[in-house]
């Protein structure tokens, strides 16, 4: 454990009395931004259990792994470890079907179904959202789109996400306090559930990232490569405009982007967390073309005082500062490689403060993560227990 983090936990503890904690999370499959948040709510929680659809241990850190993890019945399916996705329309049963008796506390991290657990009577239920179901409400076409699916797969497709959209806006109401990731997340809770939402930045590890940050003719993407990240559109202009470009990561889109890539383009698939640090310090700008529900990556970049090239809409409003003497980045507003490219053309990276752009990423580190998420979890439980008085 670090130095400070039984303190944290006891802190905790004081504020939060609560006997028994379940952490909800949809899947454990890798260590990405959600799963940052989860080791830290295993940090303020260290005798919590975690309920997931499913989990794979070798790829997820040891401070979620000390934690007694109990997965759905998916698991038990056919294929169903390996294939987990393909059951989809059933990840709405597979969360319902958690006992959750006996806990007074239940805290979900989610951006599918996990705020859907059915939490007894009397227990507090509060969900850290990354964001609402994305490929059943905003997004959905870059998922279910005719260049994903057949006519067939498609009309199928639409049914079950019509039916999931249903699902997930009357699951919101077992859910007795929201926060979101950001405020654009705020907004999407209020837009789908009716309900507010305080919004909490996610933990970044900001001094894991050193400031030195040297420009050395390349530009950076670090995501999964998935269709809503729009990594195509980095692609496409950077092999147009033959400027060189590395891109960080995997997933259903390699071998579309692989066709569409130049010889300017170099995929180097998951790398070392001290290799991505390596790219960040030495790249011109990191490039993110996709609408962010906050954009962890956009702030580790910004750490290392690289500056930010990004889709002007969703949470790089609220990470990347466009304007002034204290400016970390820039922003391109229509969603399209010629937009894209136009940016591209004129851009220098010399331009940029690099202990400017440092100082906006500390915005965002842990401590205050964790401050903000002890309050609102405090707030939380003493209204409960208020309520709960005027009734006994």
């Amino acid at each position: 454990m670090k130095p400070n983090d039984s303190e944290i936990a006891r802190k905790v503890k004081e504020l939060v009395p609560a006997k028994r904690v379940a952490l909800i999370h949809d899947w454990l499959t890798g260590m990405r931004g959600g799963e940052k948040v989860l080791e830290e709510l295993c940090l303020m929680f260290p005798e919590a259990d975690i309920f997931t659809l499913i989990h794979t241990p070798d790829r997820i850190s040891e401070g979620i792994e000390k934690h007694r993890i109990i997965e759905s019945p998916i698991v038990r399916l056919p294929f169903g470890r390996r294939f987990f996705r393909t059951y989809l329309p059933l990840f709405p049963w597979a969360m319902e079907s958690f006992d959750l008796k006996g806990y007074d506390l239940i805290i979900s991290s989610s951006h599918s179904v996990a705020k859907g657990v059915i939490p007894t009577p009397d227990a507090l239920h509060v969900t850290y959202a990354h964001t609402p179901m994305r490929y059943v409400w905003d997004v959905r076409s870059d998922y279910l789109g005719p260049q994903q699916l057949s006519q067939p797969l498609r009309a199928a497709a639409g049914l079950v996400a019509h039916y999931l959209r249903i699902w997930d806006e009357v699951s919101a109401a077992r859910v007795d306090r929201f926060a979101a990731n950001s405020g654009h997340i705020r907004d999407r809770i209020r837009k789908y559930y009716r309900r507010e939402a305080t919004v909490i930045y996610p933990p970044v590890a900001i001094d894991h990232f050193s400031l030195e940050h040297k420009a050395s003719g390349y530009f950076l993407v670090v995501s999964a490569l998935v269709p809503y990240k729009r990594v195509d559109l980095a692609v496409e202009a950077c092999s147009r405009l033959g400027l060189r470009l590395i891109v960080v990561g995997e997933g259903s889109e390699d071998r579309k982007l692989a066709r569409l890539a130049g010889g300017s383009v170099e995929f180097v698939g998951s790398v070392s967390l001290e290799k991505i640090i390596e790219l960040y310090q030495g790249a011109d700008a990191l490039i993110h073309a996709g609408e962010e529900d906050f954009g962890i990556v956009l702030v580790e970049a910004q750490a290392c005082g690289c500056p930010v090239i990004a889709y002007g809409r969703g949470g790089a409003l609220e990470t990347v500062i466009s304007d002034g003497a204290e400016r970390t980045g820039v922003f391109f507003h229509e969603q399209s490689v010629a937009s894209l490219m136009e940016l591209l053309r004129g851009f220098d990276p010399d331009q940029f403060d690099a202990e400017a752009i440092r100082r906006n990423a500390e915005r965002f580190n842990r401590d205050r993560f964790l401050n903000e998420m002890t309050e609102f979890i405090h707030n939380a439980w003493e209204d409960n227990r208020e309520h709960a008085g005027r009734f006994v």
